[in-house]
């Protein structure tokens, strides 16, 4: 099972990446931009994600992901049960995520041992 704590490791360690709390809620952002978000519970992980996928992979593994509230439903944004995934998936949720916040040369210039 996966905890928020594995999550702040990584995201910490990831290039223009900072963490904030935000109305008791942790999150993790490049600049104004979101692209981590835990429940209150710290029981769940919104994370950026394609919206025109976000279908196919909730429909694919529903026991682990889920459409987010309603008034975040206009971002590209999914939400995963972090005790349904493992410490891989979890560094793959979270890379994908950051990648899609930072300028492509950011991205690319990942330092090799925090590759997945």
């Amino acid at each position: 099972m996966v905890t928020i704590d594995d999550v702040r490791a990584l995201a910490g360690e990831l290039p223009r990446s900072e963490m904030a709390v935000v109305r008791d809620r942790v999150k993790f952002r490049n600049g104004r931009i979101v692209y981590l978000a835990f429940s209150r519970d710290e029981t769940m992980m919104g994370f950026a994600f394609p919206k025109e996928e976000r279908q196919a992979l909730i429909a694919s593994e529903p026991e682990k992901f889920m459409m987010p509230k309603p008034s975040d439903q206009r971002y590209n944004w999914v939400v995963v049960r972090l005790a349904a995934i493992d410490v891989v998936e979890m560094r793959e949720i979270v890379l994908d995520a950051w990648r899609m916040v930072v300028p492509k040369r950011v991205a690319a210039a990942l330092p090799p041992d925090l590759l997945p």
